[in-house]
């Protein structure tokens, strides 16, 4: 069988993903950030993860000239935090409590964990840029996740329900 973008979209929705927002500081001190699925571990040795940007993102040359980003693992209760930075022409920063690092990167509040990285390397993969990034700092708040599922983003128990 042949695959073609909708059938890609239908079964990539029925695999479970965590949630996370990722920030960088622009260059003019503004804090940058978006919603991103597309998340997972690569090294213990040392430390590293990834991420995906797809090239029409509007923070796409940010992020591809940043040294540096912050991946926030989104707790359940986050899900309008997700949306928000998932949407376009918004400040998504205002009336959020954030923080600057001692590493210079935005830091949301209430987040189940945060890792800071230095960027080591971009790969080109289609229509997106894989960052590479090199863990240099990390929290860990024991909370529960906040999940995507079947294009619904939700609690573990709510996306559950969902079968």
């Amino acid at each position: 069988m042949n695959a073609n973008v909708e059938q890609f979209k239908a079964l990539m929705s029925n695999y479970p993903t965590g949630v996370t927002i990722v920030t960088t500081m622009a260059p003019d001190g503004k804090p940058v950030g978006l919603t991103v699925n597309s998340f997972a571990s690569v090294s213990l040795e040392p430390l590293m993860v990834l991420w995906c940007i797809g090239r029409h993102a509007s923070s796409y040359e940010l992020f591809q000239q940043a040294p540096r980003f912050a991946v926030h693992l989104l707790a359940a209760e986050q899900k309008e935090l997700c949306m928000r930075f998932a949407q376009k022409g918004v400040d998504r920063f205002a009336g959020i409590a954030w923080r600057v690092s001692e590493n210079g990167l935005p830091i949301l509040p209430d987040v189940m964990g945060v890792l800071e990285c230095d960027c080591v390397q971009q790969v080109e993969a289609g229509d997106h840029l894989i960052l590479v990034g090199k863990v240099i700092a990390l929290q860990n708040f024991d909370k529960e996740p906040l999940a995507y599922f079947r294009r619904q983003v939700g609690s573990l128990k709510e996306i559950g329900e969902l079968q």
